[in-house]
């Protein structure tokens, strides 16, 4: 069976052939650096992660490119209301990003630039689409006319005489409302560089385009990112790209969203959950588990539920791997994973049925073990780490040296706060909050803060 991969701009699954063979390029949205991550952020480059790890495994040498959005309206709009220089937030936020992106076992990009450091490739970007007649200057913004190329909104499947395009603060001149802006005019305070058109910034489309070209050439095989990037922003990356002369991306592959009561993890919305906050809390490699496990095409439903069931599934898998450890030995992962496995991740990567044959091989491996069958569980345990490998779950790995359940003993510790917890949601429950009280007092002497939220109470550790 060959490698497949759901393709949004043909809106199925096919087969993948890379533009070189042997090689695979690839090009994903990074962070806009605003603000500190979310899991939702993580999720994205997560799942890119796991796509590029099995690329790896069937051979190919990736060229992985991931962006960082250091400049944009929100950016600015963050130094405005914090008072702090912009790219003292955008450089604080984008270490917080990767502090995140590593936590959670993310193998690092093979380039990590900065849409500020590529301002040169943008202006020739401009000039040619000028030239070309598909771009155009006005009181110091460049837009992109729209009408003038022919296949704008197919990633989308939307009707240009139905388009709303999104307007950012500044935009004006243009010569049709449905035009984007690929730069703006500079504004008093604001940061700027010179370009032949006056002092402005880069608009937001505009720089993934330009990296993509100085990185990846006129022609690579996938560009990712998050649903909600299809449009505007990727669907303008196209316009930009193939337009100014670049065949652009074979593929496009686009990962769900975390979502809380059913809406977005945003930050703008206000109901994001902060990775620096989620590793106090959780594992790092149980939240790894957590939002790599369903397909990467599924919305996942954030909740602490959720997160605990996962933290249940994974210590299954732990389990069996330190009790094989302990009767047969430390085992290499096997040279090869299991055909059922494979087939998996080679349709669309599909790891929740290629995590279904690692808890098969878990049980067979249990059942080995009580048989003391060392043979079977030797192999067993070879397979299991070998596909854990492939995922970035094996906690045998140097990855998590050092984050081993004994350390911390954080899941003996939640189940035991989750206990008195439900103690005092009784008391409450029964109007009895004298009782309530001097149960959150108590664990505060313990160490331990106290959230109520509308989906429950949660506990993170005192840092003093």
């Amino acid at each position: 069976m060959s490698l497949r991969l759901y393709d949004t701009s043909t809106r199925q699954v096919r087969d993948f052939v890379p533009l070189v063979p042997g090689c695979v390029s690839m090009y994903l949205c990074g962070a806009t650096v605003q603000a500190a991550p979310h899991i939702g952020h993580i999720r994205s480059n997560l799942n890119f992660d796991v796509m590029r790890r099995w690329f790896t495994y069937r051979g190919y040498q990736v060229t992985f490119v991931r962006n960082v959005t250091d400049i944009d309206d929100k950016v600015i709009k963050k130094e405005r209301e914090l008072g702090t220089p912009w790219f003292e937030i955008a450089y604080t936020n984008e270490r917080a990003f990767n502090e995140g992106y590593g936590a959670l076992g993310c193998l690092p990009p093979s380039v990590e630039p900065r849409a500020t450091g590529h301002v040169p490739e943008m202006i020739e970007m401009m000039q040619t689409l000028i030239e070309k007649g598909h771009a155009y200057e006005s009181e110091g913004n460049v837009y992109f006319a729209v009408t003038t190329y022919p296949d704008y909104l197919a990633l989308s499947n939307q009707q240009l005489e139905n388009l709303r395009q999104p307007e950012g603060e500044g935009e004006t001149g243009k010569r049709d409302p449905r035009d984007f802006a690929m730069w703006k005019r500079a504004k008093e305070g604001e940061p700027s560089w010179d370009t032949p058109w006056g002092r402005g910034r880069p608009g937001w489309h505009l720089e993934c385009s330009a990296m993509a070209h100085k990185y990846l050439g006129t022609a690579f095989d996938i560009h990712g990112g998050g649903l909600d990037l299809i449009f505007p922003h990727h669907e303008n990356e196209i316009a930009q790209s193939k337009a100014f002369g670049d065949e652009f991306a074979s593929f496009w592959v686009h990962n769900a969203w975390v979502t809380m009561s059913g809406e977005k993890m945003s930050k703008s919305l206000g109901n994001s959950v902060l990775i620096s906050e989620m590793v106090q809390r959780w594992r790092p490699i149980v939240l790894r588990y957590y939002l790599s496990a369903p397909h990467y095409r599924s919305m996942i439903e954030y909740s602490e539920e959720s997160i605990g069931e996962a933290e249940t599934g994974f210590a299954r898998i732990e389990g069996f791997i330190e009790r094989a450890v302990e009767r047969c030995g430390l085992v290499d992962a096997a040279p090869e994973v299991p055909l059922a496995f494979a087939e998996a991740m080679d349709d669309d990567l599909g790891v929740p049925q290629a995590l279904a044959v690692v808890h098969t091989a878990v049980r067979q491996g249990n059942s080995a073990l009580t048989a003391d069958d060392k043979e079977s569980a030797v192999a067993r345990l070879a397979e299991v780490r070998a596909m854990l490998g492939v995922l970035g779950l094996d906690p045998l790995d140097e990855q998590w040296a050092g984050a081993d359940r004994g350390d911390d003993l954080h899941g003996v510790v939640d189940s035991l706060v989750q206990l008195v917890l439900e103690q005092r949601q009784a008391a409450r429950g029964r109007k009895d909050f004298a009782t309530a009280d001097a149960i959150r007092d108590q664990l505060a002497l313990a160490g331990l803060s106290i959230e109520d939220t509308p989906s429950g109470s949660r506990w993170t550790l005192n840092n003093q």
